[in-house]
């Protein structure tokens, strides 16, 4: 069976070409809190999460540490590396044990080199990441802190939330900190909504866990 044929990320390719994408893989295990990458180190690998979780991390000026986005199972890392040579533009660091699949930039080139078409679709499958990236970035900067709160909730929910009876759980290993690093506000704002939220009956927080009870009028905040 094809190790890569459930990827997003390949889903434009033939039976063929992704046989051909699976002989230049080889996967790594890492525990959870190792770095898969350093942000400025040479990029000559990207990443597939096979299992696991994992957060793209950069340093800011001040020091902190920002999270620009957390990926999980099928998701793929440092995409840019496959046609870029440059350095990794931010850290990923795992948040559990994680399995990866790894690909050498250098045997990728070789393989499109071969096979152009293969070039050609990976191109497009990333310039429509890109597009709904730049919107992302577009409606994050027009939305106030509690929207930016609640969309931030509902990503979350939607991608690593389990639905339990009445609510869902979203178990995820992030601090107030952290997800206030992930939408460029402050501990306190979030800590403020996330409380305002809890009077009002939408989410119960516990320690590292959220459990939303009311998404759809969460979704009303954005």
């Amino acid at each position: 069976m094809s190790v890569v044929k459930e990827i997003p990320f390949f889903s434009l390719l033939t039976e063929e070409e992704l046989n051909l994408i699976d002989e230049i893989a080889a996967e790594k295990e890492f525990k959870k809190g190792e770095y898969i990458f350093f942000e400025g180190e040479s990029g000559d690998k990207f990443f597939i999460i096979k299992d696991g979780q994992v957060k793209l991390t950069k340093m800011i000026k001040n020091g902190d540490e920002q999270i620009l986005n957390i990926f999980s199972n099928n998701d793929i890392i440092a995409e840019i590396v496959a046609f870029d040579k440059g350095n990794y533009p931010a850290s990923a660091v795992t948040m559990t044990d994680t399995e990866v699949i790894v690909f050498d930039q250098s045997e990728l080139e070789n393989l499109i080199l071969k096979h152009p078409t293969i070039g050609v679709k990976l191109l497009r499958e990333m310039s429509g990441r890109l597009r709904r990236a730049q919107q992302n970035v577009r409606d994050l900067a027009l939305k106030d802190s509690s929207a930016r709160v609640a969309g931030l909730l509902i990503f979350l929910a939607e991608k690593y939330g389990k639905k339990k009876k009445n609510k869902v759980v979203l178990d995820i290993s992030l601090t107030q900190q952290e997800l206030a690093s992930m939408i460029g506000s402050s501990r306190e704002t979030v800590s403020r909504i996330l409380g305002k939220f809890e009077n009002e009956g939408l989410i119960k927080t516990s320690r590292k866990k959220i459990n939303i009870y009311q998404p759809d009028k969460i979704k009303s905040y954005t």
